[in-house]
């Protein structure tokens, strides 16, 4: 060999070509993950209109009447109707054209004497079906009732809990 200053150049071009695609493929990718709040917003959304819902029927129309959420789970039986017109009404407020297609199931729970907890149906607006993607609103509650294994009616903290999910 009478020159080897080619070699030289085209070693130090192939290096030059592979850090370009290696830093072109890494940006690449780079632009292309998504953040944990992109990925969610819509199933944050849900949970905020349902715990919004939830805590709009919790609020009592003076300082001595009970709330709505209250008056509800005391009913005996537990009035599902009254639940399901005033929670729906809180859902699809709003000014879309097309109505939300937003579902639920809620149910109470309390805890018995001896450490279980005892679940008790609401209302819901469609029955689980085990492929939606649902959202849990909860709310605590403080009601005048006899509820799990209590004696008599006696004010007891009970857990609202709301699935919820899109069609």
């Amino acid at each position: 060999m009478i020159n080897s200053d080619g070699q030289l150049y085209t070693i130090e071009g192939f290096a030059a070509a592979l850090i370009m695609v290696i830093t072109a493929f890494l940006v690449v990718n780079a632009t292309s993950v998504y953040t944990a709040g992109d990925t969610h917003i819509n199933d944050m959304q849900l949970e905020v209109l349902g715990t919004d819902a939830l805590k709009m029927m919790d609020v009592a129309s003076n300082s001595t009447s009970k709330t709505p959420l209250q008056q509800i789970i005391e009913a005996d039986p537990v009035n599902g109707s009254r639940f399901n017109t005033e929670f729906s009404n809180s859902l699809h407020q709003g000014t879309f054209q097309n109505p939300n297609t937003i579902h639920y199931n809620a149910t109470f729970s309390c805890r018995n004497n001896d450490n279980s907890t005892a679940n008790n149906p609401i209302s819901y607006s469609r029955n689980l079906t085990g492929g939606e993607h649902t959202v849990r609103a909860t709310k605590w509650v403080i009601v005048d009732k006899q509820v799990c294994d209590s004696a008599g009616p006696q004010n007891r903290a009970v857990l609202v809990e709301v699935l919820l999910w899109r069609d």
